[in-house]
This record gives C-alpha cells, structure tokens and sequence, in this order.
C-alpha cells in the first residue's frame, strides 16, 4: 500500500448504520420541534402552506407541517386593545387624558364655527378576523390610527366648539364607533371598535382657555346653587305642606265640634221647649233652679276639681267689708234730692 492510499483514508471508520440512525433522530427532532404548535384561550392561529392560507386553528395543540411547510401565527382575537390619540400613557397607574396635549398633531382639531380644540380621546377594538387582520392590510395599526383620525375629526368638525365641550359628546362617540366599524369594514380589516371615549376636551391653552375654564366655574356654581335652592324648596315645603294639613284638620275638628254642640243645644231647647209647653210653671221653677245652680256653683269631676273654668264665685267685695255693694245714702254734706247741695 502506498503512502497516498494511506492519505486519503479518513481518520475513522463510517459506520453506515450509526449514520443512518442519526439521520433519523434528527429528523424527529425537527419534526417535533417544527411540527406542533399551541394556540392559548385568548387566540386564533392562522396556518399558511408555502405561504397561502390554509385554515385558521382554535385554541389547544394542533399539527402542522413541519421544515416550514406550514407556518402558524398566532393572533390575540378575545384581547381588548386599546389605542391613544392625542396623548400616551407609559403607566398604567397614570390617569387618561391628562398628559397636556403632547401630540397636538393627533389632538387640534377646528370645529364647525371656525374655533380650534384640543380634543383627547381612546379607541377600544378587538381583532374579529385573524386572516383579514393579518393579510388584507399592510399596516392594520396605522390604518386604524388613520381612520379613527379622519372619522373624529370630521364628527367635530360638523359641530360648534360649544357642543363639542357640552352635550355632543356622547353622541360623538356613538357615532364615532358605528362609522369606524363601517370603514373597517368596507377595508376588510378583521376589526371591531367595541368603544369610542372622548378623554380631554378643552380649548387651546391661553386666554381662550382661561375664559372657558371661567365659564365651567361660573356653570358649576349655577349648578350647585340650584342643587341647594332645590334642597331647601325640598325640605321647607313638606314641612310647610304638613303644618298646613294640621291647621286645616284643627279648623276641620273645630267645626265639626260647634256644628255637633249647636245642634245639640238646638236639640236640648226643643225638649225643653216641649216640656215648657206641657207645664209652664213647673217648667219656669226648675229653669230658675238650673240658672241658679249653674251661676252659683262650680261644676265638680268626681274628685271635686272645678272643671268650669270660673271657679268659686265671690259674693263678698274685697274692697268693701260688706257684700255685694249697696248705695250710701248717709253721706254728710249732700243732698239727695233735686241733684243741690
């Protein structure tokens, strides 16, 4: 053997067999790591052969092709993603719309009557259709940035600038929702607006928003006011209403009490009337008695209380020391007679 047969044999002995077997493993293993892929709750895989869609997988583990023959991606179709105009949030503990107009580009806006606003708003949207989401849009978020731009723009500028900072808002947003859902639909973008929220609106900083801001004051006072007159009108006039019903009640019992009294008095002197006519003077007697009892004695409860309100009459002057006062007729110095001393 010569000295170049020994060269150009290799350092070791190729065992076919062995060669064979790690062909294989390699082969399973680019099977398993290319073949099966896992979809979570929150997705929906769109699968693709040679890069034309194929079908749309659920969530849970699925098959595929491996070495790239088909390839899966994953979109999040039960996530609500939001998307900021007009201002950014790094934080989720930081508070919506209060970032001071950092993109006035997205956030200036001219309104129907020629006055310019500052208006800060968020698009809530779910993507609905995983194969128009992924392949019917170059740029699905830029162009949902776009639209939402255009539609808002549009809706505030077909109103004065004093609906837009009043009762217009939620009729914009309303609006708002319903036509980017047309537009996205008529793009075939795989997206449904689930919600339009105007954050910030306010006039452009300067005396112009000074001036509103002082007009806000001045309609939250206005409000307040009438909240305290409507308080108060809510508590006097019931209890006005209440004291009312209990004067007219007592007026109403009263009544009632000397229309019963009248009538029996009325009662009471016909049968005395009718006694009198059967016998006078048996009749005359005992009405002198009666007029005699009621002037001279008290009327007494069981326990002798006096219950007539006049108490014990006096019959004895307390100015004099005699009874009831008789004429002097002993007055010295004076005639009685012809009026002459």
């Amino acid at each position: 053997m010569s000295d170049s047969d020994q060269q150009r044999r290799p350092p070791f002995k190729l065992n076919r067999r062995a060669l064979i077997i790690v062909l294989i493993v390699l082969v399973l293993i680019g099977i398993a790591t290319t073949a099966f892929f896992v979809v979570d709750q929150t997705e929906e895989s769109v699968v693709v052969r040679f890069g034309r869609y194929n079908r749309t997988a659920a969530p849970g583990l699925h098959f595929k092709l491996p070495f790239g023959i088909e390839q899966s991606y994953n979109v999040p179709t039960q996530a609500i993603q939001n998307m900021q105009f007009g201002f950014r949030t790094n934080s989720p503990t930081r508070n919506i719309g209060m970032s001071g107009g950092d993109y006035p580009e997205e956030s200036l806006m001219l309104t129907g009557d020629l006055n310019i606003v500052d208006v800060e708003w968020i698009i809530q949207y779910r993507i609905a259709e995983p194969r128009q989401w992924l392949f019917n849009v170059d740029e699905p978020v830029g162009t949902i940035r776009d639209i939402s731009q255009s539609v808002v723009n549009r809706l505030v500028g077909d109103r004065s600038i004093m609906d837009v900072l009043g009762d217009e808002r939620p009729n914009i947003e309303i609006l708002a929702q319903e036509q980017m859902n047309d537009l996205f639909e008529n793009y075939e973008l795989g997206v449904n607006v689930t919600a339009v929220r105007l954050q910030n609106i306010v006039p452009p900083a300067g005396r112009v928003q000074d001036a509103f801001e002082d007009v806000n004051r001045a309609v939250q006072d206005m409000n307040r006011l009438i909240n305290e007159g409507r308080e108060e009108y809510n508590r006097e006039i019931p209890r006005a209403r209440g004291e009312a019903e209990q004067v007219v009640q007592i007026a109403q019992g009263y009544a009632a009490e000397r229309v019963n009294r009248s009538r029996g008095d009325a009662s009471r002197f016909e049968n005395v009337l009718s006694e009198y006519r059967n016998d006078p003077g048996t009749m005359r007697t005992r009405l002198y008695y009666e007029m005699i009892e009621d002037v001279f004695l008290p009327k007494q409860d069981a326990s002798g209380a006096d219950i007539s309100g006049r108490g014990v009459p006096e019959l004895i002057d307390r100015n004099l020391s005699n009874f009831i006062p008789l004429l002097n007729l002993q007055r010295t110095g004076e005639t009685v007679t012809g009026g002459q001393q």
